[in-house]
This record gives C-alpha cells, sequence and structure tokens, in this order.
C-alpha cells in the first residue's frame, strides 16, 4: 500500500444560509440540491463536525484530522503541530451573498478561550465577483461610544455610522477581531480565516426566516470584543499586482497569503518554510508538482501541499489565477 504523502484535495462542504444564492452553482458547477441556496461553500476544514474529507489518492474520504494524527509535523509543520496540535488552524471558503450578511462582529484569541472556543476569528475576503453597486461594510466612519452604539441598535440607525465600501473583484479586505463587518448584496468573494465558526451577530436587518421568526442577536458578547475605533477614509487592503510573480497580500499572525497569477510555469522554494500551503484556484486551471506528483486543479478548488515538500511547481492550463497561504 502507498504510504507517501502529496498534495491533498478535498470535497467541499454546502451550507444553506438564509442569505445565500445560486452562484456557487452557476459559476462552479456544483450541484447543492437538496438546498435551496448555498451560501457557503466550505473548501478546507478541520472544525469538529465540519471537516472536509480529502478527494484524491489512497487518502481518499479520511477526515483532515485523521490525516494529520497519521503524519502529524510532516503535513503541517513541526512549530504548527506544537502550537495547534492535530487541530488544523485555518477555514477557507467561498460565500455568495444573495442578500446583505448580518452586521456581525468575531472575537479574538484571548476572549474565544475564555468562553470554551479554541481560536479567536482574523480573515481576509478576496472578491472574486461582484454586481454593480454591491458593498461591504468593514468598521466604523467615525469613533463611537458604546453609549451611541447601544442606542444606535435600539433605534435601528447603526448603518448611517458603519463604513461602508464598494466592492469590486479583485478587491482585498483584511477584518481583523473586534471589527464590525457585513458582506452586501450581490458579493461572492473567498474568505480565508482562522478556524473558528464562533460569529457575535449584532443587527440582522429586521429579517425573519420562513417561520417568521428573526435570528438571535448577540450584543453583550460583541460589545466585549468590539474595536469602537474609526476604521479610516477606506478599509481596503492595497497589494501590488504583477503577471507571473508573487504578490504578498496579507501578512499577519495568523497567515500569510499572496496572489499568483501566472501564464507560464512558477516554481515556488519552501525549503525554509516550516508549514503546509495551501492553493486556492480563484481562476483558470492549471497542474500542481510536488512530491513526485502532478495533480491537476480547477477554478474553485483548494491544494493542501504538505510541508515536507520543499519545491512545488505550478504549471498554468494557458492562465491561471492561485492564493497561496501558509503560517510563517
Amino acid at each position: 500500500m502507498e504510504t507517501g504523502l502529496y498534495p491533498l484535495k478535498f470535497l467541499p462542504l454546502m451550507k444553506e444560509k438564509i442569505w445565500g444564492g445560486d452562484k456557487i452553482k452557476n459559476i462552479y458547477g456544483i450541484d447543492f440540491s437538496p438546498l435551496n441556496n448555498c451560501g457557503e461553500l466550505w473548501l478546507l476544514s478541520g472544525i469538529e463536525d465540519n471537516e472536509t474529507m480529502v478527494e484524491n489518492g489512497f487518502l481518499a474520504e479520511t477526515p483532515l484530522s485523521e490525516v494529520i494524527a497519521m503524519y502529524i509535523d510532516e503535513l503541517i509543520g513541526e512549530k504548527n503541530y506544537e502550537e495547534f496540535g492535530e487541530d488544523f488552524p485555518l477555514l477557507i471558503k467561498i460565500i455568495d451573498a444573495r442578500e446583505f450578511l448580518s452586521v456581525q462582529v468575531h472575537p479574538d484569541d484571548k476572549y474565544a478561550k475564555q468562553i470554551g472556543q479554541e481560536n479567536g476569528k482574523s480573515e481576509m475576503w478576496y472578491v472574486l465577483d461582484a454586481e454593480e453597486g454591491s458593498e461591504i461594510i468593514s468598521g466604523f466612519n467615525k469613533r463611537l461610544t458604546q453609549a451611541e452604539f447601544v442606542n444606535r441598535i435600539r433605534d435601528k440607525n447603526l448603518k448611517e455610522v458603519l463604513n461602508s465600501e464598494k466592492a469590486e473583484k479583485g478587491d482585498l479586505f483584511y477584518i481583523p477581531a473586534g471589527r464590525i463587518h457585513a458582506i452586501g448584496s450581490g458579493v461572492m468573494l473567498a474568505e480565508i480565516q482562522q478556524s473558528s465558526d464562533t460569529t457575535f451577530r449584532v443587527y440582522d436587518w429586521d429579517r425573519k426566516d420562513s417561520k417568521g421568526n428573526e435570528r438571535e442577536l448577540h450584543i453583550p458578547q460583541a460589545m466585549d470584543v468590539m474595536d469602537f475605533n474609526y476604521v479610516g477614509p477606506s478599509a481596503k487592503s492595497g497589494y501590488d499586482y504583477s503577471m507571473n510573480k508573487t504578490v504578498e497580500m496579507v501578512d499577519s499572525p495568523y497567515f500569510t497569503t499572496n496572489l499568483i497569477h501566472c501564464t507560464e510555469a512558477i516554481t515556488k522554494d519552501y525549503s525554509l518554510l516550516d508549514s503546509f500551503v495551501i492553493y486556492f484556484c480563484t481562476e483558470g486551471s492549471g497542474f500542481i508538482h510536488s512530491l513526485g506528483h502532478r495533480i491537476p486543479i480547477n477554478m474553485g478548488e483548494v491544494m493542501l501541499i504538505p510541508a515536507i515538500a520543499t519545491e512545488t511547481s505550478i504549471e498554468p492550463n494557458g492562465i491561471i489565477k492561485i492564493l497561496e497561504t501558509y503560517i510563517k
């Protein structure tokens, strides 16, 4: 039986959401029936009861946590294993917002541990598609006091103090824990985040479910973690786009993400990197050469490159765009 590690692809998990749409089916050809919609496509997850399973090779149908238990630091890296053990530290999604998501905030690591969670939730968004007039909310457009925040929740005029920005394909937003935020209607994006599903909902646009019930809000918890400061003139993160090169997008304590958009083969040297690497293909298709394997990757798929891979090559099928993510 084959026992060596290789680049791993995963079977996605489909999540129906009250605000979800059908772009994931229309753009990626993924049938989410019998669900009414697919608001989130979890491409790589180690969250308990929501683990993705390997799709390819002899490890097919094996949950991510079992693969980590089998290969330990060979898969995720020595330092990552020391810090996270067998808990995979990141969660990778596609989000399709037919309607506005709730206005919400996430806790940091310290607060998460106080309430019995392993991790806080800082995240990044890379806009894959945006309809005309779409927007993203990130932070406040002025400094707020807690009293004003509570009054605006009560009076339902919170949106006036939220920093709203036009969303366009290719936009990048980094959302640190504690920042109020929401994804607007008509936006589809790639989300790379700490491995956490903890959200404190602040406002849900007075929306009701099929039974006429409003979703639960978490105002006290949100106020415990909220950053009430002015976010600045823009919450978008700039990056220096360049074809056929590795372009740094986010360099945070929780993950580093780069953009690779190429029409020619690129070889990456990971010999000094003590971490797994995630390739998230957002456009085009191609092949990944690593650990003696040549494996296809298509738009909307992720591939997990084991930490023992010292060199990996990207072979575009004409053109390919990849988000490259690892932990320094």
